[in-house]
């Protein structure tokens, strides 16, 4: 197994098999608990946001009456929602890039224990929030604190693998891919059985404890490793803060610094956005104008199945760094935007036979993008020599970049077709 270089600021030295099987399934656990809240509150406020608006509706007409065997109620070929999943996307995804974007710079002045236990409560809190939601806001704000967590703890967690031994990076990958299909799985699972979504949320408070437990009771942390690691920009920028007089000189300095930290990183992000913004411009813009009405699934089930399938190949190509490691990700940029095309193109014409071709290509989507996420990271571990720990937060605005921008194409391809 390939060791990634430890981190500059701990001892390398080996911690024994055991410390390695805590540390590997700690990081897995805190993916998974990472990613949870997350990929739960996109069904779990989609059930709250609709019983709100079935209790809050005043018209007597029943939305069902004028179709076949899709869902929403209206007259176009594609079967359309109102309003496109883009649009929960965009709500889900701009506190992420946003903390993303901003919190490298600053972040490394907060120790690691207090930027988990944000992450603890932020989960918490939206879970509270959804469940107990008795307005659209107080869902969306619900949805916000769980993207808040996820964003946070994404940059802390990549971050605090630089002090451990390289293969804690794949448990993290394997982690969140997990989150993917264990959140839906459980959360339909508990909601087929005759749960209410709002019980169903509270018995997942369980995440942000095993989140807990895992960060402070799981892990086997380095002798020399620091809860408050200085970043060396400001090292490099204090001799002139210290000088009276001198403040705009040490503000270009530190500029400067900035600017040549994220230059670096640029053959690592820019790769990774566009893998993402191909992929979600197929998964919040395309696949739910993928519908086959001769097919023995509804509408609700094929797009329910495309999910499914798109995240259990995160899943497999997330934890598939132990065995294959893909330094070209760039590859996987082009294949993406290939699938993108391919799909628009399906959308249009109708050339693809039946939905079961499309469960195929959602599912080597899904490998393409889980393989572009680890393999990006893995390569930062180990060709990044300074500042490893800012270049793994930094390099994770990535994929919340392109997740954003594909945002508004799908929003104009989703009224496009459906307004024909």
């Amino acid at each position: 197994m390939e060791r990634a270089q430890t981190s500059l600021n701990s001892d390398p030295e080996p911690r024994g098999r055991w410390s390695f099987w805590r540390n590997l399934s700690g990081f897995w656990l805190l993916g998974l608990c990472n990613n949870f809240a997350y990929v739960v509150m996109l069904s779990a406020a989609h059930d709250i946001l609709h019983q709100q608006e079935s209790h809050n509706s005043t018209s007597p007409v029943s939305i069902s009456t004028s179709r076949g065997n899709g869902s929403n109620g209206n007259s176009s070929l594609y079967d359309c929602n109102p309003v496109s999943t883009a649009a929960v996307l965009l709500a889900d995804i701009l506190p992420t890039l946003v903390i993303k974007a901003v919190a490298p710079f600053f972040i490394h002045k907060f120790p690691y224990g207090c930027r988990v236990l944000t992450c603890v409560a932020t989960a918490t809190a939206s879970f509270l929030l959804v469940s107990f939601s008795s307005t659209v806001g107080m869902s969306i704000l619900g949805v916000i604190f769980a993207s808040m967590s996820s964003g946070l703890g994404e940059l802390s967690f990549l971050s605090l693998t630089v002090f451990f031994d390289g293969s804690v990076l794949g448990g993290w990958g394997s982690g969140t891919g997990g989150a993917g299909v264990i959140g839906a799985f459980l959360y339909s699972a508990f909601t087929q059985a005759g749960l209410s979504p709002r019980t169903t949320l509270l018995i997942m408070l369980v995440v942000p404890v095993v989140m807990t437990i895992s960060y402070y009771f799981l892990l086997v942390f380095p002798p020399a490793f620091s809860q408050c690691s200085v970043q060396g920009v400001r090292m490099h920028c204090a001799k002139y803060q210290t000088l009276t007089g001198y403040w705009l000189l040490s503000v270009c300095c530190c500029l400067r610094g900035l600017g040549s930290r994220i230059q670096g990183l640029v053959k690592f992000i820019v790769p990774l956005g566009l893998v993402y913004f191909a992929e979600y411009f197929i998964n919040q813009g395309l696949l739910e104008l993928l519908f086959f009405p001769a097919s023995f699934l509804s509408h609700a089930e094929q797009y329910r199945w495309y999910q499914t399938l798109y995240q259990i190949g995160v899943f497999v190509s997330r934890s598939s760094l132990f065995c294959v490691k893909i330094r070209r990700v760039w590859i996987m940029s082009v294949l993406q935007c290939v699938n993108a095309v391919l799909l628009c193109v399906a959308v249009q014409f109708h050339f693809l036979p039946n939905v079961f071709t499309v469960f195929v290509i959602i599912f080597y989507e899904g490998l393409l993008g889980g393989a572009a996420y680890i393999n990006t990271f893995h390569f930062i571990s180990k060709e990044v020599a300074r500042e490893r720990e800012f270049a793994m937060a930094a390099a994770s605005v990535g994929d919340s970049l392109g997740i954003a921008l594909s945002s508004p194409l799908s929003f104009f391809v989703h009224n496009y077709f459906c307004s024909r």
